[in-house]
């Protein structure tokens, strides 16, 4: 076996460069399945609109073979909701 080069731990912080400024990666993640308590293991999940606040939408991950809830998100709005309130 060629042990010549170090083993880089995975779990280090900052082996790989930041991306620049205005570049992201991910703007959003969305999740396919999640640990389920009732059916007790990873499901596929369906996304259900709660409420929608002024911040974003919060939505309600739930399972699909039970329906339990098990998960939220908010996804933030680019642009901010105003109330207009009159006297």
């Amino acid at each position: 076996m060629d042990r010549s080069k170090p083993r880089r731990d995975p779990y280090q912080r900052g082996q790989y460069p930041a991306a620049p400024d205005g570049e992201r990666q991910f703007d959003e993640l969305e999740a396919s399945s999640l640990f389920c308590p009732k059916c007790k293991a990873a499901v596929p999940v369906r996304k259900r609109l709660l409420l929608v606040l002024p911040e974003g939408e919060r939505y309600e991950y739930l399972c699909a073979y039970c329906s339990t809830s098990v998960g939220r998100k908010i996804e933030e709005v680019k642009n901010k909701i105003q109330l207009i309130q009159t006297p």
